[in-house]
């Protein structure tokens, strides 16, 4: 449905008219006279990567040696990765292509520029802002990004859980790779650790992912409610006036940073709330929550009808085979299982990542990978539901008062018609 179109649009329009007269070219006369300003920004695809740096506090290998766990192994295209003797070494053929940070489902590689949170943040920023936002590779753009493009040294770098997450929040997100850019690259996993990722993430939001291939359908059109808001703002900020108040709809509307912001404050809501229900196990080990389960939380949280489409890995145990030796509690990574009472399994799912090392290390072969629905992964909001409590006492209250009020008249109807007799 068309957009109504009011005096703040004319005026928006009206200053990117301005903005093109004062430069009419856009800067192609100083690019073909070689004036570009020494100060301005140069592609340099190197810029985007970055080496990897490892952990081996939670690396299944590195806690169990008989461990068959390979996924960073396989996820490497130059086999620049050894693990021995309880160490992790990244050796100097490392391409910082990030692939291995993305494939270790413990996240014993850690990649700052590609971290789920930090990935969403870029996605949703640009997604939020522009009618269509690209997620792309430095092969594959090979010129300075715009503002809706996330460059990545890999786009094999993103996640199932932060896909996901986008898709169910943004899903105006597109992937710009030309057809065949991934025929000859050195990143030889990439692309289909991609194609596993979007598979994924598309069944658990049942939304389609968007691709584009073509460098002339790139498209950089910031949203108009954006550019009204971004426009009051700027007004706010120059005349110090309040002009956002004089329209309804454009107060009504959240920045970026304030979407960004309420994300991130969710997600701290939520490590709050499991950290006071089921923290710690009975040794006093903090459990550690993933990034990548606390977009899967978060967006389970704000989505709640999109579990049962979420399959997950989590370990059952036959308590019939169980001789309570605690060989899992000790081996998991997060600290997600542990044993009660008298020494019986337990598990709290929403801090698994199902790497199934429990499994592997049970020495009696009591605990098996099984897959189940997210169902048990929505956590409860208890501002959520205070706030829902507090809108049904009001609704409970405004029935009384209305029944209260129909008795009232139907007493006064009564006295009316026998004064009318």
């Amino acid at each position: 449905m068309a957009q109504n179109h009011d005096l703040f649009d004319d005026l928006i329009d009206i200053s990117k008219g301005l903005g093109a007269l004062k430069d009419p070219l856009g800067g192609v006369t100083d690019a073909l006279m070689g004036a570009a300003s020494p100060d301005a920004p140069h592609w340099n695809p190197a810029d985007y990567k970055e080496r990897p740096r490892a952990n081996t506090i939670p690396c299944m290998v590195c806690k169990y040696d008989k461990s068959s766990c390979t996924k960073c192994l396989d996820a490497c295209p130059v086999e620049a990765i050894d693990i021995e003797d309880g160490g992790i070494e990244i050796m100097d053929t490392c391409r910082k292509c990030g692939l291995c940070a993305a494939a270790c489902p413990t996240e014993a590689f850690v990649s700052p520029r590609i971290q789920p949170k930090k990935l969403y943040d870029a996605i949703a920023a640009a997604a939020a802002a522009h009618e269509t936002a690209y997620v792309t590779c430095t092969r594959a753009l090979r010129r300075l990004p715009r503002e809706n493009e996330v460059v990545l040294a890999c786009v094999g770098d993103v996640t199932p859980e932060v896909w996901f997450s986008v898709l169910a929040d943004y899903p105006n997100v597109s992937v710009y790779l030309p057809l065949d850019i991934c025929t000859n690259c050195r990143n030889t996993t990439g692309e289909e650790m991609l194609g596993e990722a979007i598979a994924t993430a598309e069944e658990w939001s049942g939304v389609g992912m968007g691709l584009e291939v073509e460098a002339k359908d790139l498209k950089c059109a910031k949203r108009r409610e954006y550019e009204r808001k971004e426009f009051m703002d700027n007004i706010m900020r120059t005349t110090g006036l309040a002009v956002s108040k004089l329209n309804p709809a454009t107060a009504a509307l959240a920045s970026v940073s304030q979407r960004l912001k309420a994300h991130s404050q969710q997600i701290t809501n939520l490590e709050r709330t499991l950290n006071k229900a089921c923290g710690t196990n009975t040794q006093k080990r903090r459990r550690i929550l993933m990034q990548r389960n606390q977009l899967l939380l978060s967006t389970l949280q704000a989505h709640p009808e999109l579990a049962e489409n979420v399959r997950v890995t989590r370990p059952e145990c036959d308590f019939s085979k169980c001789t309570m030796c605690g060989e899992c509690v000790a081996m998991c990574p997060t600290f997600a299982c542990d044993l009660k009472g008298a020494g019986r399994f337990t598990l709290e799912s929403t801090y698994c990542v199902g790497c199934g090392l429990c499994a592997e290390v049970c020495p009696d072969h009591a605990i098996a990978m099984v897959e189940t629905d997210a169902a048990e992964l929505i956590v409860p909001d208890p501002e959520e539901e205070k706030r829902a409590a507090e809108a049904e006492k009001a609704r409970q209250e405004a029935l009384k008062a209305k029944e209260e009020a129909k008795k009232k008249l139907s007493a006064a109807l009564d006295k009316v018609e026998k004064l009318a007799d």
